[in-house]
């Protein structure tokens, strides 16, 4: 079962939601490497890229993945077939962590969700100063955005409804008022990523003044497209926004959620959502 599991997984082949490998505790990851729809049941390898280095438009972008392949046909047609929102009808909003995995996307019943892979650039994805208790004690630590100069690293971009949005945002608060909302960035740089392995910089790349981080490294060479990153939604943190470890992030991709629950969670302060991102 695990070696089908892994060739699945590898070759991004169509598969049950529900076989995608989950664990709370491991949460945000594992997610999908390459671009994927996910509808309430089954996951479907979208086969998308897009060459270019210039910035394009949210039209010409949605226009180029309206005739992306999926289930063997193309994913206008797709989506036509299962009686959903064409991409005309859908915002982009970015997934950063809990959202992009399939079995959550599944779970919220949300019908066919086209995601893409996007690199973020000027922004990091960091935890929540706040724990999910719902599906594990003492609880899951959701993703948030935050910036740091010179940093890369991918994400997923997803094509949605605003009823779809509303019901993303409703399950990160737990189905009441809370302190997740979705805004529009006005910092950092957005762009198409056909590199499903792009690596983010290591941990010795960070440089801290002692009141800000910043990332040294070389960024690899783009190779997609820029897309405007005010165009798009993203769900934030707006109680305290992010954990402050001595005036420093987290980032996911250097620390797992079960390593920053343990070892920095509770041992430090928090950070405003107003003093880490900038909104339109």
């Amino acid at each position: 079962m695990i070696d089908n599991f892994s060739r699945l997984v590898d070759n991004m082949e169509k598969m049950k939601t529900s076989m995608w490998q989950y664990a709370p505790n491991n949460s945000p990851l594992p997610l999908p490497k390459t671009p994927f729809v996910c509808n309430d049941t089954d996951l479907f390898p979208l086969d998308f890229s897009l060459e270019g280095s210039d910035e394009i438009s949210f039209d010409s972008l949605k226009q180029s993945l309206a005739l992306s392949e999926v289930d063997n046909t193309t994913l206008e047609q797709f989506l036509i077939a299962n009686s959903a929102p064409l991409l005309s009808e859908r915002m982009p909003i970015l997934l950063l962590g809990e959202l992009a995995n399939p079995f959550q996307l599944a779970r919220l019943r949300l019908g066919p969700v086209p995601v893409i892979n996007v690199r973020l650039q000027n922004l990091c994805r960091t935890y929540s100063d706040g724990l999910d208790a719902r599906m594990i004690r003492p609880g899951i630590h959701h993703v948030t955005l935050a910036r740091t100069k010179g940093w890369w690293e991918t994400t997923h971009l997803a094509f949605v409804t605003l009823p779809q949005v509303k019901q993303m945002i409703e399950w990160l608060n737990n189905r009441r008022h809370g302190n997740w909302r979705p805004v529009k960035p006005n910092e950092g740089n957005l762009r198409v990523e056909n590199n499903s392995t792009l690596s983010p910089p290591p941990f010795e790349s960070l440089e801290w003044d002692g009141k800000t981080e910043t990332c040294i490294a070389d960024e690899p060479a783009p190779n997609g497209p820029a897309i405007d990153i005010t165009q798009v939604m993203v769900p934030i943190y707006t109680k305290n926004g992010c954990y402050d470890s001595r005036g420093k992030l987290i980032r996911c991709v250097h620390v797992g959620q079960r390593e920053f629950h343990a070892n920095y969670f509770r041992r430090g302060s928090s950070k405003r959502w107003q003093d880490i991102l900038e909104i339109v």
